[in-house]
């Protein structure tokens, strides 16, 4: 089944919002956990918006004592570097929290959120990315490219060296959200993604998936098959500010299940056709 990860930043972005240490990012990691999610991702930024270095290390060292088979997946940019407050780099977190993911995401310091995948045909872009995953992938971390679902893209991930590719499901969330899932548009939208994935899978890389993915829209994407994880942060949170954390990761693994009914039932269709 495909693995949910829960990206806990939205709680510690409203733990600085107040001087103080309520919400615990540990406490809310624990829960999710204990609800049954596969993984803890965290995306710190330079400016320390929501999580910063001490909750890295923190949460690594959680995982590390109480949870091993809980996957940890940083995500960032590799070319952030130390700032004057605080923030050590992007590649210093990843060589000393040492996760068993990095996703690569080529977003700016002041960004709002991650907007758009790795352009690889830039020569400068790609032998950066190179360097950076093989320099990951020495220090036994699984290295992932945030990257729109384009094969030609998805291509020259492999060729830098990446294990996994997550494709940007921004577009995908978007048009299930002014057009509804039955629009061709949506489909369409569903169908360049399952080529992307199968083109990935194809090239030996694990696909991965996130942004914007919610109860709405995260069933009909998983039953394109291939998805071997899903990252999701601001929807789940949101929808636990009603339900409760327990209950919305229960929810969100059921929405998972139910994407993956559809895919052996579209499979078992074809099959007796």
């Amino acid at each position: 089944m495909t693995a949910l990860s829960v990206n806990v930043n939205k709680i510690a972005w409203l733990r600085n919002s107040r001087d103080g240490a309520r919400p615990s990012v540990l406490a809310a990691a624990r829960t999710v956990i204990a609800a049954g999610a596969h993984g803890i991702t965290v995306h710190p930024r330079p400016d320390r918006r929501h999580i910063r270095p001490a909750d890295v290390d923190a949460l690594a060292a959680l995982l590390a004592a109480e949870a091993p088979h809980v996957e940890f997946n940083i995500e960032g940019n590799p070319a952030a570097g130390p700032r004057d407050n605080g923030y050590p780099g992007f590649d210093r977190l990843v060589e000393t929290a040492r996760p068993d993911q990095a996703t690569l995401v080529p977003d700016a310091d002041a960004q709002l959120t991650s907007d758009h995948g790795w352009d690889l045909r830039d020569p400068d872009a790609a032998r950066f990315v190179r360097e950076v995953a093989a320099r990951y992938r020495s220090r036994g971390v699984r290295v992932s490219l945030f990257m729109d679902p384009v094969e030609e893209q998805i291509t020259r991930a492999k060729e830098c060296g990446a294990d996994r590719v997550e494709l940007y499901t921004g577009p995908y969330a978007e048009l299930v959200e002014q057009r509804g899932l039955e629009h061709a548009d949506t489909r369409a939208s569903l169908e360049t993604y399952a080529r992307a994935a199968r083109h990935a899978a194809g090239l030996g890389l694990g696909v991965n998936a996130g942004h914007d993915l919610n109860l709405d829209n995260l069933a009909a994407f998983i039953a394109i098959g291939g998805i071997a994880e899903v990252s999701i942060g601001h929807a789940l949170i949101a929808d636990a500010l009603e339900m409760g954390l327990s209950t919305a990761v229960r929810r969100y693994l059921d929405a998972i299940a139910a994407g993956a009914c559809g895919l052996e039932n579209s499979l078992d269709d074809a099959g007796s056709a």
